[in-house]
């Protein structure tokens, strides 16, 4: 880990944890109608970073990784943009709060990923990403991602305090 790739590998990965915590508040913040919150700044900043940083490794080929990282780029520039709506429309909430949750989504996604592909247990269970368990596993998270972004898309509709 004294190598500049595995220093930098440390912080991408702190990064990324600080990133999904402040996610958890931000989404929580989402509920209770709160877009502008300490837990919503350090979130976007952090899944900004972290998603910059993730291009920054040594680049053989596009992969599923690189487009992720294009998607999740674009989806928190709607959320930035939805964000400086938001006191204008609560249409504009709603697009925030489902933008802010599906970033959160892209991150546990590839969390998920990389926990199967570092923990000798679960990469025993599914090698790749072609398993019929990871694939369940990133089924689950997905249904509950939805479920997550339609209720704080309801939730905005209802109470958006700036």
């Amino acid at each position: 880990m004294n190598s500049a790739l595995g220093l930098f590998t440390a912080f991408h990965t702190v990064i990324s944890v600080v990133a999904i915590l402040a996610g958890i508040g931000a989404v929580r913040g989402l509920f209770l109608g709160r877009v502008r919150s300490a837990a919503m700044a350090t979130f976007l900043v952090s899944a900004i970073v972290t998603t910059v940083t993730g291009f920054m490794f040594p680049y053989h080929g596009f992969t599923p990784a690189i487009g992720v990282g294009v998607i999740a780029l674009l989806v928190l520039a709607w959320a930035l943009l939805a964000q400086r709506r938001t006191a204008l429309s609560a249409g504009s909430g709603a697009q925030f709060a489902v933008a802010i949750v599906v970033s959160e989504y892209f991150l546990v996604f590839v969390l998920v990923a990389q926990t199967f592909a570092k923990l000798p247990a679960l990469n025993a269970l599914a090698p790749n990403v072609q398993q019929p368990f990871f694939g369940a596993v990133q089924l689950i998270v997905l249904i509950a991602f939805t479920v997550i972004a339609i209720r704080a898309a309801r939730a905005s509709k209802t109470r958006v305090t700036v």
